[in-house]
């Protein structure tokens, strides 16, 4: 392996990208106080009373602090509800697809003609929608919480649900479009990497998984079924699901000039992906879901982990939760490298009957091999919640902090959220978007809500960004040392002394050269270095 100056040379570019993006994002100079004043005060001070002074302003002048300090990772982030309504109008257009008038939803034509669909009566071609203002507004409220205001026949939790049936149809040729708006909104804002929620093609694995619908009552043999599904050809899928990947990243990296001149800041953004399983489908297409996602995570490094997806109190969600857990404990044993994070706890009291509240993140702790919890809204509703929060803290199983879909889906907001408690028994917490596109918001909306609702100040807000990293799943070592209750602030080591420093050296650049997850973790000290020098 090479020694440390060879390394620095390759790291050393960290600091020349960092600085490239630090035009990019509008960061101000550093302030000409003389020097003996500068120094008196760490930046990360001066910083923390920037961010007090900005609190006092208000929201706005908030938004204007958090848009541009480093923000780590969104970690809870579905590719479909992250695109925005404007989006899918446009390929809706380019599909040729039709519009239902009254449905508000795309309709594939009955038959295709061109250069226009033949639509139906009631339906117009999607590209003639821009022209008509009226159908064009109705749209993007049908497709978003835009303007919505719950009625008793439509909930938040139902119209927001619903936004995805609405839009579905459009071709997954657009995927590398999608990954551009969201790589380029997440350069915009200092975020760094992305965890994307996605579900490949599963038609054949549903196909496969007919048979084994009569194995799934009583105590089912998911070894010997994982088998059956193996035999069958399950795995063939695989190779398209890759391929497809392979086309919608090209597509990125060419909207995007990677590796040109005029290289758009969204390249660096890093993307990997989380296989997306649909469970409110019947269990033993479930279980397919889950073995193709366990395999296609072996065999394609772009997806680190896999999530169970749809809403959590769907008919078959909760009449089969537990079975699902069981099906994730029995395969995750055959493929311990594929990491998981489940939708838990995205319940409110009145959605589902109480017992239904008493278990679901328990369960996805201790049997579902969680390693965080998307929503986890409902803890005090647990069985012994505190036990669960203190066996939370101590596995270091994290919580992907979801504020405005938890007020718009669940109606639960303020101190009625359990963010406060999660942090203050020593659970990991980081703050994400689940769905900014159907919410209309972006990551700083949602540090600014936090900032808004809660006594947070910004060694909170930078303890939160460095966890979105360090959960990230990544693979490698990290540059902290693991604690509990978890601080992220004592480097290990081999890093000891030169956290913040441009270029890693010695054992520390040995460490960082072998780690993706410790790359990113340097990337964004450096980004706070950059800011915090700012004021």
């Amino acid at each position: 392996m090479p020694t440390s100056i060879p390394h620095a040379r390759r790291y050393g570019a960290f600091a020349l990208l960092t600085l490239a993006a630090s035009a990019s994002f509008g960061f101000p100079a550093a302030k000409t106080a003389p020097p003996a004043a500068r120094t008196s005060v760490s930046a990360e001070a001066r910083t923390a009373k920037a961010f007090e002074d900005a609190r006092k302003e208000g929201p706005l002048a908030l938004r204007a602090f958090l848009y541009r300090m480093p923000k780590g990772a969104d970690l809870h982030n579905h590719l479909s509800g992250a695109i925005y309504a404007e989006t899918w109008i446009r390929d809706a257009g380019e599909d040729h697809l039709c519009v239902d008038t009254k449905t508000l939803s795309f309709i594939a034509p009955a038959k295709a003609t061109h250069p226009s669909p033949d639509c139906g009566e009631g339906q117009v071609d999607a590209a003639t929608v821009p022209q008509n203002q009226h159908l064009y507004d109705a749209l993007i409220d049908a497709f978003s919480m835009r303007t919505f205001v719950p009625r008793t026949a439509d909930s938040g939790h139902d119209h927001f649900f619903d936004t995805f049936g609405e839009f579905s149809g459009t071709s997954k040729k657009h995927m590398g479009e999608w990954l551009d708006e969201v790589a380029s909104r997440a350069a915009a804002q200092n975020e760094q990497y992305l965890e994307l929620m996605d579900t490949p093609d599963f038609k054949d694995a549903a196909r496969l998984a007919a048979p084994l619908a009569q194995s799934m009552g009583g105590a089912p043999d998911f070894g010997r079924l994982r088998q059956q599904l193996l035999d069958a050809g399950i795995k063939d899928s695989i190779p398209a699901i890759r391929a497809n990947l392979d086309a919608a990243e090209a597509d990125r990296r060419q909207i995007e000039h990677c590796g040109q001149a005029d290289e758009q800041p969204a390249c660096k953004v890093k993307i990997r992906y989380i296989y997306q399983v649909l469970r409110g489908l019947p269990p033993e297409v479930v279980f397919a879901q889950i073995l193709l996602g366990f395999e296609t995570a072996s065999a394609d490094p772009r997806f680190v982990g896999l999530n169970l997806v749809q809403p959590e109190d769907g008919y078959l969600a909760m009449r089969d939760y537990r079975l699902h857990m069981q099906m994730l404990d029995a395969l995750h044993g055959d493929y311990p490298g594929v990491h998981i994070s489940l939708h838990a706890g995205e319940l409110a009291p009145g959605m589902v009957p109480p017992d239904g509240l008493r278990f679901h993140i328990r369960l996805a702790v201790e049997q579902g091999e969680a390693e965080r919890i998307g929503h986890g809204v409902d803890i005090m509703y647990e069985d012994h919640p505190y036990e669960l929060l203190k066996e939370m803290a101590v596995k270091h199983v994290m919580v992907e902090v979801n504020l405005t879909s938890n007020d718009v889906i669940l109606n639960i907001k303020g101190d009625q959220h359990p963010f406060e408690i999660y942090r203050k028994y020593g659970v990991p917490v980081a703050l994400s978007t689940d769905d900014e596109g159907v919410s209309r918001i972006d990551l700083t909306h949602e540090y600014v809500r936090a900032a808004v609702t809660y006594p947070l100040s910004y060694h909170d807000f930078k303890k939160m960004v460095r966890t979105s990293i360090e959960h990230s799943f990544l693979p490698g070592a990290s540059i902290w040392q693991q604690s509990v209750p978890e601080t992220l602030d004592k480097p290990v080591e081999a890093c000891a002394g030169q956290i913040g420093e441009e270029t890693p050296t010695g054992p520390c650049a040995e460490l960082i050269y072998r780690s993706e997850k410790a790359q990113q973790q340097w990337e964004l000290e450096h980004r706070f270095h950059i800011f915090e020098a700012s004021f």
